[in-house]
């Protein structure tokens, strides 16, 4: 039953991104609606126990999902098997593409860099794709460079990746994320603006993002993204101020015309120190 209602709600969802995304995009959001549909006219109506629609051996999904990966990770965040940064990378996909400028915002021990890395590049280096990484704390800029530095230059990597790709598509900046337009070329197009607002994992926890440099964070996000972009939020609450930083960034979200933009919130109910989802879709015009 959970899963029938997942595919409902992921139809319904459909049907909205469908109405801001590029015509190849719409095309493939009307595919699964039609494959929703065909397959629910054609399942047999018996009961199945909870434990065995969950169970991996028998998925509950159509094996030729349009959108690779993103009904498991949004059903395993559901059900507590994901997490929040598991649900923003599978979004972050379906927007990227190869050869795009992408900023993290809060760049902290790298993991979202990488990954931001992984999607903008390709093992040929032609697609000239970029991440403008940022953190105000320089040991944030010290563990990005250490990770990237140690995936990238592994024996396997280095196979993949040409020699000194990671220094030149990826460029970190110890500074505030409100200052963004000035590390991003003039009339550049950026695809996706990414914030993980909160302290530095492991890191000094009273050093916060704060809600007035946030709001001035978003503000550029929304004027350097290009449409079909994406502001991508993971806000982290469980500290002190970070209800406050919330609630701006919900009042940034609301007052942004439904016009231009989609926006959504991902957030539990019965866990009150979960992180919550953001994500603001730029329409295309």
């Amino acid at each position: 039953m959970a899963a029938g209602l997942f595919r409902a709600e992921m139809s319904m969802l459909s049907s909205t991104l469908a109405r801001s995304f590029s015509i190849p995009f719409r095309k493939t959001l009307s595919s699964f609606d039609s494959r929703i549909a065909t397959q629910r006219n054609s399942l047999p109506r018996t009961r199945h126990s909870r434990v065995a629609s969950l169970s991996s051996s028998s998925p509950s999904h159509p094996r030729n999902f349009p959108l690779p990966g993103i009904e498991d990770v949004f059903v395993g965040y559901l059900f507590g098997r994901k997490k929040a940064t598991e649900v923003a990378h599978v979004v972050w996909e379906q927007v990227i593409q190869k050869g795009d400028m992408v900023i993290d915002a809060t760049c902290g021990n790298g993991n979202d860099t990488l990954a931001m890395f992984k999607m903008v590049t390709d093992e040929s280096d032609c697609c000239g794709g970029c991440v403008y990484a940022m953190d105000i704390q320089k040991d944030a800029i010290e563990s990005t460079s250490c990770l990237l530095d140690q995936t990238l230059g592994s024996e396997e990597s280095c196979s993949i990746y040409a020699e000194g790709m990671q220094k030149e598509r990826v460029k970190l900046f110890n500074m505030c994320h409100s200052k963004m337009e000035e590390i991003v070329p003039e009339n550049s197009s950026v695809r996706m603006v990414a914030f993980n607002l909160g302290y530095l994992p492991g890191g000094n926890k009273s050093i916060i993002t704060a809600s007035n440099t946030t709001l001035l964070a978003l503000k550029a996000a929304e004027r350097v993204l290009m449409p079909g972009g994406l502001i991508s939020l993971v806000v982290y609450i469980g500290h002190p101020g970070g209800r406050e930083e919330l609630e701006v960034v919900e009042a940034f979200g609301s007052s942004l015309p439904v016009s231009d933009w989609v926006c959504c919130k991902l957030q539990m109910l019965n866990r009150p120190l979960a992180p919550v989802l953001v994500f603001m879709f730029k329409r295309e015009k």
